[in-house]
């Protein structure tokens, strides 16, 4: 039986570092990082932190930061999208402000700022009528969408998926993270040896998938495919990575079998590169087991380009994985400045130029999730 390929047909994206795909990816080629100081909430001074933040958006205003950001992302329906089309929403926490605002003041309804009521008014700024499912895995949920989307195209289930995916820095994500220690007070240094903590940063994508056959019929430009994808979970910790990294390992060795494909075939890799210790060090142990010591293959982080976007950032880093296949080039990871000993020779805070057309992306979440997505030109 002949594999049904999902394939990319169209996608879009917000980041720190502006609108497109391309601002994105200037702005990691110039090594410069949109990670700033903001004031955003009511935090103490003295704990003044900074993150990737969109310019220009308000915070307790009319729109949630999410919809806000949507509504840059869809400002008028999708064009030539067929109304019958699937919707994948993936988030980590969605319109968390209507919650907090309820909580702190008694203003609005809890239950508003749940995500299917979200995903409802993407359907309307999208344009689209089709099933609708949200996905909330941690920070491995649009990551984890793409997956459920390439798998319903694969199985025949589904000719066209759209995947949309937002995240905010809200106080109760700030709040969160700060909680656990986990923030570093200037950048995000993924790989670094120096490393701190992560970045905070927001963004906003979408990714629409489908059948090479439906692609053909509608006279599509297909610009790259989701041909293999792998999920594991560690059954470790709450919030903390299994230190030998087999369950992200795993994800990859099935995410690379699934394409039909083997380690010789992979380019590059996406790394997850969050910047704290345990997350860095845990993926390049996972990356080792899979391609060996001896082999060190391209790898980057745009985290410190853009902070981490939690639940958005499987998809965003599936599109820079996408563009680093079109240029044959790795970007630098952002503010690295002396690689980790065991990163040494696969991160650089230079381009590495890139051979293979098929990149490996990771993610790993919180409740021990794992993704791997294997993309093709």
């Amino acid at each position: 039986m002949v594999q049904i390929k999902a394939v990319i047909v169209d996608s879009g994206m917000i980041t720190p570092y502006g609108m497109g795909i391309d601002a994105c990816w200037k702005g990691l080629l110039s090594r410069s990082s949109a990670i700033k100081p903001f004031k955003r909430f009511n935090t103490d001074p003295a704990q003044m932190y900074t993150a990737g933040i969109v310019p220009s958006l308000e915070y307790n205003g009319s729109d949630s930061l999410v919809m806000q950001l949507l509504s840059r992302l869809f400002p008028k329906p999708l064009k030539n999208i067929q109304k019958n089309t699937d919707l994948i929403f993936a988030t980590l926490v969605g319109e968390v402000e209507i919650l907090e605002r309820y909580v702190q003041t008694g203003e609005g309804r809890a239950e508003d700022s749940c995500p299917d009521r979200l995903a409802r008014k993407a359907r309307t700024l999208i344009g689209v009528s089709g099933k609708e499912t949200v996905i909330s895995a941690a920070c491995a949920s649009s990551s984890s969408a793409i997956a459920q989307g390439a798998s319903l195209i694969s199985s025949g289930e589904s000719e066209s998926v759209i995947i949309v995916t937002a995240d905010s820095v809200s106080e109760f994500i700030f709040s969160g993270f700060s909680s656990l220690m986990s923030i570093d007070k200037e950048k995000a240094r993924p790989f670094d040896k120096n490393r701190k903590g992560l970045s905070l940063g927001e963004a906003a994508g979408f990714l629409l998938l489908m059948s090479e056959e439906r692609a053909s019929s509608e006279k599509r430009t297909i610009y790259g495919k989701i041909a293999g994808w792998g999920m594991t979970n560690d059954a470790h910790h709450m919030t903390a990575p299994s230190e030998d990294g087999s369950g992200l390992a795993e994800s990859m060795r099935k995410a690379i079998r699934a394409a039909g494909l083997s380690i010789e075939d992979i380019g590059s890799i996406s790394a997850h590169g969050t910047g704290t210790v345990q997350n860095d060090a845990m993926e390049m142990q996972a990356f080792k087991s899979v391609f060996g010591n001896s082999s060190p293959i391209p790898t980057y982080s745009i985290k410190g380009g853009i902070g981490h976007t939690m639940g958005a950032t499987g998809l965003i880093e599936v599109l820079v994985a996408l563009k680093s296949l079109d240029d044959g080039l790795a970007p630098p990871t952002v503010n690295l400045l002396e690689a980790e000993e065991d990163a040494k020779e696969w991160v650089s805070k230079d381009t590495q130029k890139i051979d293979q057309k098929a990149a490996l992306s990771t993610n790993a979440g919180f409740g021990g999730i794992n993704s791997a997505l294997v993309i093709t030109k």
